[in-house]
């Protein structure tokens, strides 16, 4: 009959410039759609050079490896019968571009340039391209020679146009566009395309997958069409996730998806669906539609992605999605960040200071997690990884089974011990290194320390005392950073040497485990072990931390981890009393971590400075303070984020999470040198303290007039 296609997309874990491991992830992604029976395949945006290039886009030779790339996908016998939907950048007329390049049997059809830039969170796209700003306009685009040799095509079109095959009509949609309130899905189907496709760097973030997944079924409902979406995966050079969930619906319902997270580099998904069921949905509701813009340019070619005879092909029926919960998403996204970054790294494993608290165990728990998929991946016969393994390791025939196994091979943990640190802390990260099965050391740095201040005592003749001995603040708060800094240069040196020690080769990536909080008030030592090579859970919250801890009590079995959650949170960087810790993070932040979290949402999403959180907190905390109670906070969290927004510019590189982290790279870009007393905001601040004060004050005075005048009344009643 003529009218049943079988469509596939795709997740690749494509790597910024790595022109020859892209291509082979391209065609293997061919490849499979083709053995799957597929006539159409799309891929990730950007996909050719990966998204992440950056700076890199300026540069001529980026563009030139491209269309390498593009010729040696059009030359592969992989790539012929199939309609191949890749994404490059292209300058045209001096313009880059971000484009789908749309081929078939080696004659470019259509070049497609993105419409709606994205430019918000992580996304720069304005940096580097321009957006195609004449709808339903195409024109002719000049080919360079080499394509020109290789197709016998001089110019190609280029701009907002739709592919007409003999049986359907295909219009794309680029990432963001699907975002947008205008996205063009809309008009593509009151014109009559009823394949949209939508190639995507989507990154993670927690609680997001749901948004994407019902953006995508909205889009079908009321349009009706088939939708393919395709997205990257995996860690492309920095510090986003992109978290795949490749997916095809049909009139509101997902048909076929892929993982959100896997260590699978190419993940291909495909679906068998009717054309007619499109025209029947539309058919009832497009009716007295009236369209009121011009058609879109149709470019035809001599292709079917339906065969004669389908009449026995079962087309695919919807599938349930069920998503992950927050700490399953914590468990999952950043370990598989973390290995993309541990094999693409060329390191051999990680060190981490253990100080058996919830954050620094919280890392400790998303490696273990990562050793988990690594055995599991492996045991379902994924050959890459075991050969990534292999190298990582250095034994090519070596084979993990068991996750704690492999954890001792890849991970070593350290307890840096001082004077100031309690048993309770260090039994607590001995016994969790011990379930995980990490390579765990104690160490004291009591000596480095006395070290340290000896030689500032033999330069200047004084010697600096904590509080608790009669020192002054600024000797507290010094003696507190000496400790902590000699932590981080005895975490470099052990991750630069310990293999070495053992007569290994490789070194050590050192992992942070300051989470986003710390961050949002400068709640951490600049230069302590909050500096590492990369932070897996920078970019988290406290609150979702201590749920994640919970969870792998129960998932991991990972009993030790029920004495850390009880404890309260404490640098122990200050002197013990009797043998016990007095000093907590949140009597030192002067907040509780769920009062931060509201706080830095405020901030961060809603957009308000000290005055418009003031506003908004004396309502939604009514029930706990009053309005010069909230006034205090407001002001304190202000005074100290901007004190310490300067630690913002040397903070580790963190796995990108919450909407609402500080990371000063690119997400969050604020001054680093603030008026620290914010004198007007504050003065708002106080006046409407005054004013909700006097409302209070006369709102008392006229219940008490009220009560008495009814006294009274009653009185002359009785009377």
């Amino acid at each position: 009959m003529g009218r049943k296609v079988t469509l596939a997309t795709c997740s690749l874990n494509q790597w910024a410039l790595d022109f020859e491991g892209n291509l082979t992830r391209i065609l293997k992604s061919i490849e499979i759609a083709k053995q799957r029976g597929a006539k159409y395949r799309l891929g990730p945006e950007l996909e050719i050079c990966g998204y992440g290039c950056a700076d890199h886009f300026y540069e001529s030779d980026t563009l030139l490896h491209c269309f390498q790339v593009l010729k040696s996908l059009m030359e592969s016998p992989l790539t012929q019968d199939i309609i191949c939907d890749v994404g490059m950048p292209v300058m045209h007329h001096n313009v880059r571009y971000n484009c789908r390049v749309i081929f078939l049997n080696k004659k470019i059809l259509l070049i497609r340039p993105k419409m709606l830039l994205a430019n918000y969170g992580n996304n720069r796209e304005f940096r580097w391209f321009s957006p195609w700003s004449r709808p339903r306009y195409v024109e002719e685009y000049f080919l360079p020679r080499m394509i020109q040799d290789l197709t016998g095509q001089t110019t190609v079109p280029f701009g907002d146009g739709v592919l007409s095959t003999k049986d359907t009509c295909l219009g794309s949609e680029i990432c963001a566009e699907l975002w947008n309130p205008r996205s063009p899905h809309v008009d593509m189907g009151l014109d009559g395309i009823e394949i949209f496709t939508n190639s995507s760097a989507s990154y993670h973030e927690l609680r997001k997958a749901d948004h994407r997944v019902n953006l995508i079924k909205s889009a079908t409902t009321k349009s009706g069409g088939i939708y393919l979406f395709a997205n990257q995966k995996g860690c492309d050079g920095d510090r986003l996730y992109y978290d795949g969930c490749a997916m095809i619906a049909i009139n509101g319902d997902i048909v076929a998806r892929g993982a959100q997270f896997s260590l699978e580099d190419v993940e291909v998904v495909t679906a068998t669906l009717d054309l007619e069921d499109v025209r029947s949905y539309r058919g009832e509701r497009y009716s007295k539609v009236t369209k009121h813009h011009k058609p879109y340019t149709r470019i035809k070619t001599d292709f079917s992605l339906s065969d004669c005879d389908d009449r026995c092909l079962p087309t695919h029926q919807p599938v349930e999605w069920i998503f992950h919960t927050p700490e399953e998403e914590i468990s999952l996204g950043p370990a598989c960040w973390l290995w993309d970054y541990l094999r693409r790294s060329g390191q051999a494993g990680f060190l981490l200071p253990l100080s058996g608290g919830v954050d620094s165990s919280s890392t400790a728990c998303i490696v273990y997690s990562m050793c988990v998929q690594i055995c599991q991946a492996i045991k379902d016969g994924n050959s890459q990884v075991l050969e990534d393994v292999q190298r990582v390791v250095n034994d090519s025939s070596y084979r993990p089974e068991d996750p704690r196994e492999l954890c001792g091979h890849l991970f070593t943990t350290c307890y840096m011990a001082s004077e100031n640190s309690s048993e309770d802390t260090c039994n607590r990260a001995k016994d969790l290194a011990a379930q995980i099965g990490s390579n765990h050391l104690n160490i004291n740095i009591d000596m480095a320390v006395k070290g340290m201040l000896g030689i500032f005592s033999m330069v200047t003749g004084k010697w600096p005392q904590f509080r608790a001995n009669g020192g002054s603040a600024r000797e507290n708060l010094a003696l507190q950073n000496v400790q902590a800094r000699i932590r981080m240069i005895l975490a470099y040196l052990f991750a630069q040497l310990c293999l070495w020690a053992q007569g290994k080769p490789g070194g050590l990536l050192v992992l942070g485990s300051a989470n986003v909080d710390e961050s949002l008030t400068g709640y951490f030592t600049k230069y302590d072990c909050s500096s590492a090579d990369i932070n897996p859970i920078g970019g988290v919250s406290k609150m979702d931390l201590k749920c994640f801890l919970q969870y792998c009590v129960k998932s991991f079995q990972l009993t030790a981890l029920i004495g850390i959650l009880d404890a309260p949170p404490t640098a122990e960087l200050e002197p013990l009393t009797d043998g016990k810790v007095v000093q907590t993070d949140e009597a030192d932040m002067g907040m509780t971590y769920s009062e931060l979290s509201v706080i830095g949402r405020l901030r961060k999403i809603s957009k308000c400075g000290p005055y418009s959180m003031f506003c908004k907190l004396i309502h939604s905390w009514k029930e706990t303070f009053s309005p010069s109670q909230v006034a205090t906070k407001v002001k304190h969290f202000f005074r100290m984020y901007s004190i310490n927004r300067h630690k913002m510019t040397t903070v580790t590189p963190s796995y990108h999470a919450e909407n609402y982290s500080p990371d000063d790279n690119r997400f969050d870009l604020r001054p680093f040198l603030y008026n620290t007393q914010w004198a007007w905001q504050f003065r708002c601040i106080d006046n409407e303290v005054s004013s909700s004060t006097e409302q209070c004050d006369f709102g008392l005075y006229n219940t008490s007039f009220l009560i008495l005048k009814l006294y009274t009344r009653t009185k002359k009643k009785i009377k």
